[in-house]
């Protein structure tokens, strides 16, 4: 049996409260690195919130990005619910963080005034022998092309606009993310969401 401290039942206890108010408030907040635990943790989020009721979800996202495949799962999770998503970018909104904010329809796409934006091509990192680098090689290069069509049909960019600004880090203000097309209204203040 594991004993928690006086300390530690009550930053349970406060941990489920934010977590229970903020499921009431229909409301996910994504912060820092995109790893297979937050694809989980707010992949569950959303299909709570599904069974739930209809109302629209509302997702703030501050993220440097991280595993590509995990920011795909959320990507596709917020496509898959029946409740239409807002999404909140705060902050930074990066890399795999992107993919996962441009899974909202474009009307649902908002910013906060001084969030930063940054699409590139995906890293990657193996060692081992030639033939296993050539895959991974051949793997990246399909997983960018992917990413590439995802920013190009969120955003209305022609591909080879997209393919050739994610060739490094390409970053945005708000206002210059509302140009490309990433983000459809900076807004300062809660009241400024559409209402349901």
């Amino acid at each position: 049996m594991i004993y928690l401290g006086e300390k530690e039942e009550k930053g349970k206890d406060t941990s489920s409260m934010v977590m229970e108010k903020l499921l009431k408030s229909r409301t996910i907040f994504i912060s820092g690195e995109i790893n297979q635990e937050l694809a989980e943790k707010v992949s569950t989020q959303l299909l709570i919130l599904q069974e739930m009721g209809d109302e629209p979800i509302k997702i703030f996202i501050n993220s440097q990005g991280g595993h590509v495949e995990a920011g795909d799962t959320i990507h596709d999770m917020i496509k898959f619910v029946k409740p239409k998503v807002i999404v909140i970018g705060t902050g930074w909104v990066a890399s795999a963080g992107i993919t996962i904010y441009l899974a909202a329809d474009k009307e649902n796409r908002y910013s906060l005034p001084n969030t930063r934006y940054m699409i590139h091509q995906p890293l990657g990192q193996c060692r081992g022998q030639a033939t296993d680098l050539h895959i991974e090689a051949l793997e990246i290069a399909r997983v960018r092309k992917r990413i590439n069509k995802i920013i190009s049909t969120a955003t209305n960019q022609p591909l080879e606009k997209v393919e050739n600004d994610t060739d490094r880090n390409y970053w945005l203000n708000c206002e210059e993310a509302v140009e490309y097309g990433i983000v459809n209204k900076v807004i300062s203040s809660y009241d400024e969401l559409p209402t349901v």
